[in-house]
């Protein structure tokens, strides 16, 4: 069963080395996920899944040793989704996924074993529902570490320009995450997050399967919104 999740946002300019100039207007953000992995850790769970969204061609399961690079970012930075494993997987990670192996990197993770999970963004909220239901099954303890942005259209110059529906959607679901609602996150509207180009949903969506009837509880670490795009921590344990 689920005994702990945290979520975090998943832009390569997480990553410092991708953000270079821009890099400590994240700090705080980057302080926030590192106190989220920490909520996992203490939950001392057998399994740890990561999900994130993926696009076409990345979608399904990544094992342990999985390597990521954001070279494509521009930088000469290669991760891997926990220690390898005795075959070396074909696929490299999704960009979500990636910057969650450079949190676990970061961060030192070993505490339990890892699993990736790419999904495509278009994924229904009843087939988010029946993914996370399974991924809490996989173990006796199961953790997830989430990764999604909100909205990116809160100012002019975000990616998908300013959008009046982006702060209260943002605000629903920072409000769903701080107090563990499941069915708010459930109640989602899939077509209105794509709007907002609003990546998370998924991934949330699929974190509300997996805690049903779990009784977890919420915190809200972290809500800002650099560069017009929604970001949030949180951990539920």
């Amino acid at each position: 069963m689920l005994v702990a999740s945290a979520v975090c946002p998943c832009p390569p300019l997480l990553v410092p080395e991708v953000a270079a100039g821009a890099a400590p207007e994240l700090d705080a953000a980057r302080a926030a996920c590192t106190d989220a992995l920490g909520v996992l850790a203490a939950a001392r769970p057998d399994l740890l899944v990561v999900v994130g969204t993926a696009g076409q061609g990345e979608h399904g399961p990544y094992p342990q040793g999985t390597r990521g690079t954001f070279r494509g970012f521009g930088v000469d930075l290669d991760v891997r989704l926990g220690p390898a494993g005795p075959s070396v997987p074909e696929r490299e990670l999704p960009t979500s996924l990636a910057v969650a192996a450079w949190l676990l990197e970061r961060t030192g993770w070993a505490d339990a074993p890892i699993e990736g999970l790419g999904v495509p963004d278009t994924l229904e909220p009843e087939q988010c529902a029946a993914t996370g239901r399974e991924l809490a099954g996989r173990a006796g303890r199961v953790a997830l570490l989430v990764m999604g942005d909100g909205s990116a259209c809160r100012t002019l110059k975000a990616p998908g320009y300013l959008d009046e529906r982006a702060a209260p959607f943002d605000a629903e679901v920072a409000r769903a995450l701080a107090a563990a609602d499941a069915a708010a996150l459930r109640a989602l509207d899939p077509g209105l997050a794509r709007e907002l180009k609003a990546a998370g949903r998924a991934p949330w969506q699929i974190l509300a399967g997996a805690a049903e009837h779990t009784g977890l509880t919420g915190s809200l670490l972290y809500e800002d919104a650099p560069y017009g795009v929604g970001y949030l921590v949180a951990t539920w344990s």
